[in-house]
Protein backbone atom coordinates (compact mmCIF):
# COMPACT_ATOMS: atom_id res chain seq x y z
CA UNK A 1 0.00 0.00 0.00
CA UNK A 2 2.77 2.44 0.90
CA UNK A 3 4.61 1.58 -2.28
CA UNK A 4 1.66 2.58 -4.49
CA UNK A 5 1.05 5.85 -2.69
CA UNK A 6 4.70 6.78 -2.65
CA UNK A 7 5.13 5.92 -6.33
CA UNK A 8 2.47 8.45 -7.28
CA UNK A 9 4.59 11.21 -5.79
CA UNK A 10 7.41 10.31 -8.16
CA UNK A 11 5.42 10.75 -11.38
CA UNK A 12 7.31 13.35 -13.44
CA UNK A 13 5.61 16.49 -14.70
CA UNK A 14 3.16 16.86 -11.82
CA UNK A 15 3.22 19.85 -9.51
CA UNK A 16 1.29 20.49 -6.34
CA UNK A 17 -1.27 23.21 -5.93
CA UNK A 18 -0.13 26.35 -4.17
CA UNK A 19 -1.25 25.73 -0.61
CA UNK A 20 -2.05 28.35 1.96
CA UNK A 21 -1.00 27.55 5.52
CA UNK A 22 -4.60 26.66 6.38
CA UNK A 23 -4.81 24.29 3.41
CA UNK A 24 -1.55 22.63 4.39
CA UNK A 25 -2.90 22.13 7.91
CA UNK A 26 -6.10 20.64 6.50
CA UNK A 27 -4.12 18.26 4.30
CA UNK A 28 -2.03 17.12 7.27
CA UNK A 29 -5.16 16.55 9.35
CA UNK A 30 -6.64 14.56 6.47
CA UNK A 31 -3.51 12.39 6.18
CA UNK A 32 -3.36 11.85 9.93
CA UNK A 33 -7.00 10.76 9.95
CA UNK A 34 -6.36 8.18 7.22
CA UNK A 35 -3.38 6.91 9.19
CA UNK A 36 -5.24 6.77 12.48
CA UNK A 37 -8.52 5.30 11.23
CA UNK A 38 -7.45 3.23 8.23
CA UNK A 39 -3.81 2.33 8.72
CA UNK A 40 -2.38 4.27 5.77
CA UNK A 41 1.02 5.91 6.00
CA UNK A 42 0.41 9.62 6.65
CA UNK A 43 3.51 10.80 4.82
CA UNK A 44 2.65 8.68 1.81
CA UNK A 45 -0.81 10.28 1.73
CA UNK A 46 0.76 13.74 1.88
CA UNK A 47 3.19 12.83 -0.88
CA UNK A 48 0.28 11.75 -3.06
CA UNK A 49 -1.66 14.94 -2.31
CA UNK A 50 1.42 16.87 -3.37
CA UNK A 51 0.98 15.47 -6.88
CA UNK A 52 -2.60 16.76 -7.08
CA UNK A 53 -3.16 19.90 -9.09
CA UNK A 54 -5.72 22.56 -8.24
CA UNK A 55 -8.07 23.12 -11.19
CA UNK A 56 -10.02 26.39 -11.24
CA UNK A 57 -12.20 25.02 -14.06
CA UNK A 58 -13.52 22.41 -11.63
CA UNK A 59 -14.61 25.05 -9.13
CA UNK A 60 -16.21 27.03 -11.96
CA UNK A 61 -18.13 23.96 -13.18
CA UNK A 62 -19.56 23.37 -9.71
CA UNK A 63 -21.35 26.73 -9.86
CA UNK A 64 -23.31 26.03 -13.05
CA UNK A 65 -24.65 22.47 -13.12
CA UNK A 66 -27.17 21.45 -15.78
CA UNK A 67 -29.76 20.82 -13.06
CA UNK A 68 -30.06 24.58 -12.56
CA UNK A 69 -31.92 24.82 -15.89
CA UNK A 70 -35.74 24.58 -16.20
CA UNK A 71 -37.19 21.32 -17.50
CA UNK A 72 -37.98 22.76 -20.93
CA UNK A 73 -34.26 23.50 -21.37
CA UNK A 74 -32.92 20.48 -19.50
CA UNK A 75 -34.97 17.81 -21.29
CA UNK A 76 -33.56 18.34 -24.82
CA UNK A 77 -30.02 17.93 -23.48
CA UNK A 78 -30.59 14.34 -22.42
CA UNK A 79 -33.60 13.05 -24.36
CA UNK A 80 -32.61 13.01 -28.01
CA UNK A 81 -33.23 10.65 -30.90
CA UNK A 82 -29.51 9.88 -30.97
CA UNK A 83 -29.35 8.93 -27.29
CA UNK A 84 -32.52 6.84 -27.63
CA UNK A 85 -31.26 5.02 -30.72
CA UNK A 86 -27.86 4.37 -29.18
CA UNK A 87 -29.61 3.02 -26.09
CA UNK A 88 -31.67 0.65 -28.19
CA UNK A 89 -28.51 -0.54 -29.94
CA UNK A 90 -26.63 -0.91 -26.64
CA UNK A 91 -29.44 -3.05 -25.21
CA UNK A 92 -29.68 -5.23 -28.30
CA UNK A 93 -25.90 -5.67 -28.48
CA UNK A 94 -25.78 -6.69 -24.80
CA UNK A 95 -29.22 -8.22 -24.39
CA UNK A 96 -28.22 -11.38 -22.52
CA UNK A 97 -25.99 -9.48 -20.10
CA UNK A 98 -28.44 -6.65 -19.41
CA UNK A 99 -31.45 -8.90 -18.93
CA UNK A 100 -29.49 -11.33 -16.75
CA UNK A 101 -28.30 -8.51 -14.49
CA UNK A 102 -31.78 -6.97 -14.41
CA UNK A 103 -33.24 -10.28 -13.27
CA UNK A 104 -30.51 -10.96 -10.71
CA UNK A 105 -30.63 -7.49 -9.15
CA UNK A 106 -34.40 -7.04 -9.69
CA UNK A 107 -34.09 -3.74 -11.53
CA UNK A 108 -35.77 -2.71 -14.79
CA UNK A 109 -33.35 -3.25 -17.70
CA UNK A 110 -34.39 -0.01 -19.39
CA UNK A 111 -33.34 1.93 -16.29
CA UNK A 112 -29.87 0.39 -16.36
CA UNK A 113 -29.49 1.37 -20.01
CA UNK A 114 -30.93 4.86 -19.56
CA UNK A 115 -28.61 5.66 -16.65
CA UNK A 116 -25.55 4.74 -18.72
CA UNK A 117 -26.94 6.80 -21.59
CA UNK A 118 -27.64 9.91 -19.54
CA UNK A 119 -24.37 9.71 -17.62
CA UNK A 120 -21.85 9.06 -20.40
CA UNK A 121 -23.65 8.43 -23.71
CA UNK A 122 -22.99 4.71 -23.29
CA UNK A 123 -19.37 5.08 -22.27
CA UNK A 124 -18.29 7.64 -24.85
CA UNK A 125 -17.90 10.60 -22.46
CA UNK A 126 -16.50 9.46 -19.11
CA UNK A 127 -14.59 12.60 -18.12
CA UNK A 128 -11.25 14.21 -18.83
CA UNK A 129 -10.13 15.19 -15.33
CA UNK A 130 -7.71 13.20 -13.22
CA UNK A 131 -9.92 12.08 -10.35
CA UNK A 132 -7.24 12.83 -7.78
CA UNK A 133 -7.07 16.43 -9.04
CA UNK A 134 -10.86 16.82 -9.02
CA UNK A 135 -11.39 15.50 -5.52
CA UNK A 136 -8.36 17.35 -4.16
CA UNK A 137 -9.61 20.63 -5.63
CA UNK A 138 -13.09 20.23 -4.18
CA UNK A 139 -11.95 18.81 -0.85
CA UNK A 140 -9.54 21.63 -0.07
CA UNK A 141 -10.52 24.56 -2.30
CA UNK A 142 -14.35 24.49 -2.43
CA UNK A 143 -15.67 25.35 1.06
CA UNK A 144 -19.40 24.91 0.30
CA UNK A 145 -18.98 21.12 -0.02
CA UNK A 146 -15.54 20.40 1.38
CA UNK A 147 -16.84 17.92 3.97
CA UNK A 148 -18.53 15.79 1.32
CA UNK A 149 -15.57 15.81 -1.05
CA UNK A 150 -13.05 15.07 1.68
CA UNK A 151 -15.09 11.97 2.39
CA UNK A 152 -14.91 11.02 -1.28
CA UNK A 153 -11.18 11.75 -1.42
CA UNK A 154 -10.66 9.57 1.63
CA UNK A 155 -12.55 6.77 -0.07
CA UNK A 156 -10.43 7.21 -3.20
CA UNK A 157 -7.34 6.38 -1.16
CA UNK A 158 -9.09 3.34 0.26
CA UNK A 159 -10.20 2.06 -3.15
CA UNK A 160 -6.79 0.55 -3.78
CA UNK A 161 -7.94 -2.29 -1.51
CA UNK A 162 -11.04 -2.85 -3.68
CA UNK A 163 -9.28 -4.56 -6.60
CA UNK A 164 -9.70 -1.63 -8.96
CA UNK A 165 -8.41 -2.23 -12.46
CA UNK A 166 -6.20 0.89 -12.39
CA UNK A 167 -4.08 2.80 -9.82
CA UNK A 168 -5.90 5.72 -8.22
CA UNK A 169 -3.45 8.22 -9.67
CA UNK A 170 -4.38 7.17 -13.20
CA UNK A 171 -8.16 7.34 -12.86
CA UNK A 172 -10.00 9.84 -15.07
CA UNK A 173 -13.50 11.14 -14.49
CA UNK A 174 -15.82 14.12 -14.28
CA UNK A 175 -15.11 17.49 -12.71
CA UNK A 176 -16.76 16.15 -9.54
CA UNK A 177 -14.67 12.98 -9.46
CA UNK A 178 -17.31 10.60 -10.82
CA UNK A 179 -15.90 7.65 -12.73
CA UNK A 180 -16.62 5.17 -15.47
CA UNK A 181 -19.64 4.59 -17.69
CA UNK A 182 -21.98 4.91 -14.72
CA UNK A 183 -20.13 7.88 -13.18
CA UNK A 184 -19.69 6.35 -9.75
CA UNK A 185 -18.18 8.38 -6.93
CA UNK A 186 -15.59 6.55 -4.81
CA UNK A 187 -18.06 5.78 -2.02
CA UNK A 188 -20.45 4.26 -4.57
CA UNK A 189 -17.66 2.12 -6.00
CA UNK A 190 -16.89 0.88 -2.50
CA UNK A 191 -20.54 0.04 -1.77
CA UNK A 192 -21.96 -1.11 -5.08
CA UNK A 193 -19.33 -1.90 -7.72
CA UNK A 194 -19.43 -5.51 -8.92
CA UNK A 195 -16.82 -7.68 -10.62
CA UNK A 196 -19.42 -9.23 -12.92
CA UNK A 197 -17.05 -10.65 -15.51
CA UNK A 198 -15.16 -12.57 -12.83
CA UNK A 199 -11.67 -11.40 -13.75
CA UNK A 200 -10.81 -10.40 -10.20
CA UNK A 201 -10.87 -6.65 -10.92
CA UNK A 202 -13.50 -3.92 -10.87
CA UNK A 203 -13.36 -2.06 -14.16
CA UNK A 204 -16.04 0.57 -14.71
CA UNK A 205 -14.27 1.95 -17.79
CA UNK A 206 -13.74 -1.05 -20.06
CA UNK A 207 -15.82 -3.96 -18.73
CA UNK A 208 -19.45 -3.79 -19.86
CA UNK A 209 -20.46 -6.58 -17.44
CA UNK A 210 -18.96 -4.72 -14.47
CA UNK A 211 -20.67 -1.48 -15.54
CA UNK A 212 -24.11 -3.00 -16.06
CA UNK A 213 -24.10 -5.03 -12.84
CA UNK A 214 -22.74 -2.15 -10.77
CA UNK A 215 -25.50 0.20 -11.93
CA UNK A 216 -28.11 -2.47 -11.23
CA UNK A 217 -26.65 -3.17 -7.79
CA UNK A 218 -26.73 0.55 -6.98
CA UNK A 219 -30.47 0.69 -7.64
CA UNK A 220 -31.14 -2.46 -5.68
CA UNK A 221 -29.12 -1.04 -2.80
CA UNK A 222 -31.31 2.05 -2.64
CA UNK A 223 -34.58 0.16 -2.63
CA UNK A 224 -35.76 -0.16 -6.23
CA UNK A 225 -39.22 -1.77 -6.34
CA UNK A 226 -39.23 -4.43 -9.02
CA UNK A 227 -42.15 -3.89 -11.38
CA UNK A 228 -43.11 -0.62 -9.73
CA UNK A 229 -43.96 2.48 -11.71
CA UNK A 230 -41.87 5.64 -11.46
CA UNK A 231 -44.25 8.57 -11.97
CA UNK A 232 -47.56 9.48 -13.59
CA UNK A 233 -49.09 12.77 -14.73
CA UNK A 234 -51.60 14.58 -12.54
CA UNK A 235 -54.41 16.94 -13.48
CA UNK A 236 -54.31 20.04 -11.26
CA UNK A 237 -57.47 21.62 -9.89
CA UNK A 238 -57.88 25.37 -10.07
CA UNK A 239 -57.99 25.59 -6.28
CA UNK A 240 -55.03 23.26 -5.82
CA UNK A 241 -52.78 23.66 -2.83
CA UNK A 242 -49.23 24.80 -3.59
CA UNK A 243 -46.60 22.26 -2.53
CA UNK A 244 -43.14 23.67 -1.93
CA UNK A 245 -40.36 21.84 -3.78
CA UNK A 246 -38.18 19.66 -1.62
CA UNK A 247 -37.44 16.00 -1.11
CA UNK A 248 -39.27 13.63 -3.46
CA UNK A 249 -39.34 10.86 -0.90
CA UNK A 250 -42.83 9.29 -1.11
CA UNK A 251 -44.27 10.54 2.16
CA UNK A 252 -47.88 11.34 1.19
CA UNK A 253 -50.62 8.84 0.36
CA UNK A 254 -52.06 9.41 -3.10
CA UNK A 255 -55.40 10.35 -1.57
CA UNK A 256 -53.69 13.24 0.24
CA UNK A 257 -52.37 14.62 -3.05
CA UNK A 258 -55.84 14.23 -4.56
CA UNK A 259 -57.36 16.18 -1.67
CA UNK A 260 -54.83 18.95 -2.36
CA UNK A 261 -56.02 19.18 -5.96
CA UNK A 262 -53.78 16.81 -7.93
CA UNK A 263 -55.75 14.00 -9.57
CA UNK A 264 -53.79 11.18 -11.23
CA UNK A 265 -54.64 10.49 -14.86
CA UNK A 266 -54.61 6.73 -14.15
CA UNK A 267 -56.16 4.73 -11.33
CA UNK A 268 -53.90 4.48 -8.28
CA UNK A 269 -54.21 2.87 -4.88
CA UNK A 270 -55.33 5.78 -2.66
CA UNK A 271 -52.95 4.62 0.08
CA UNK A 272 -49.90 4.30 -2.13
CA UNK A 273 -46.98 6.46 -0.87
CA UNK A 274 -46.18 9.24 -3.31
CA UNK A 275 -45.01 12.81 -3.74
CA UNK A 276 -45.50 15.60 -6.26
CA UNK A 277 -43.06 17.17 -8.71
CA UNK A 278 -43.78 20.29 -10.75
CA UNK A 279 -41.84 20.84 -13.98
CA UNK A 280 -41.59 24.01 -16.04
CA UNK A 281 -42.40 22.63 -19.50
CA UNK A 282 -42.76 24.32 -22.89
CA UNK A 283 -46.54 24.68 -22.59
CA UNK A 284 -46.62 25.54 -18.91
CA UNK A 285 -46.30 23.66 -15.62
CA UNK A 286 -46.53 19.86 -15.61
CA UNK A 287 -47.55 18.06 -12.43
CA UNK A 288 -46.30 14.55 -11.75
CA UNK A 289 -47.18 12.15 -8.96
CA UNK A 290 -43.96 10.30 -8.16
CA UNK A 291 -43.29 7.03 -6.34
CA UNK A 292 -40.51 5.09 -4.64
CA UNK A 293 -38.66 4.33 -7.86
CA UNK A 294 -38.52 8.02 -8.78
CA UNK A 295 -37.00 8.69 -5.38
CA UNK A 296 -34.46 5.90 -5.94
CA UNK A 297 -33.32 7.51 -9.20
CA UNK A 298 -32.67 10.71 -7.26
CA UNK A 299 -30.25 8.75 -5.06
CA UNK A 300 -28.10 8.57 -8.18
CA UNK A 301 -28.40 12.32 -8.78
CA UNK A 302 -30.41 14.44 -6.35
CA UNK A 303 -32.43 16.22 -9.02
CA UNK A 304 -36.05 15.77 -10.04
CA UNK A 305 -35.09 16.89 -13.54
CA UNK A 306 -32.49 14.15 -13.73
CA UNK A 307 -34.92 11.50 -12.51
CA UNK A 308 -37.55 12.57 -15.03
CA UNK A 309 -35.01 12.54 -17.87
CA UNK A 310 -33.92 9.02 -16.93
CA UNK A 311 -37.53 7.85 -16.74
CA UNK A 312 -38.56 9.29 -20.09
CA UNK A 313 -35.41 8.10 -21.85
CA UNK A 314 -35.90 4.62 -20.39
CA UNK A 315 -39.47 4.52 -21.70
CA UNK A 316 -38.35 5.55 -25.18
CA UNK A 317 -35.58 2.94 -25.20
CA UNK A 318 -37.86 0.16 -23.96
CA UNK A 319 -40.44 1.01 -26.63
CA UNK A 320 -37.75 0.90 -29.30
CA UNK A 321 -36.33 -2.42 -28.14
CA UNK A 322 -39.84 -3.92 -28.21
CA UNK A 323 -40.14 -3.08 -31.91
CA UNK A 324 -38.67 -5.47 -34.49
CA UNK A 325 -35.13 -4.52 -35.49
CA UNK A 326 -34.91 -2.89 -38.90
CA UNK A 327 -33.76 -5.15 -41.71
CA UNK A 328 -30.38 -4.19 -43.17
CA UNK A 329 -30.54 -2.45 -46.53
CA UNK A 330 -29.98 -4.79 -49.49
Amino acid sequence: MFGLLASLALVPGLSSAADTPSTADAEKAFADELARENGLDAQAVLDTLATAQFQQSIVDAMTKPAEAKPWKTYRPIFITDKRRDEGIAFWRDNRELIERAAKEFQVAPEIIVAIIGVETSYGKITGKYRVLDALYTLAFHYPPREKYFRGELKQLFLLQDKHLAYPIGELKGSYAGAMGWGQFMPTSIAKFAVDYDGDGRIDLWNSTPDVVASVANYFRGYGWEEGGSIATRAQPAQDRRAIAPGSVEPIYPVEQLVSWGYAPLVHLDPQRPANLVTLEAELGPEYWITFQNFYVITRYNKSSLYAMAVMQLSEAIAAGVAEPAAEPAP
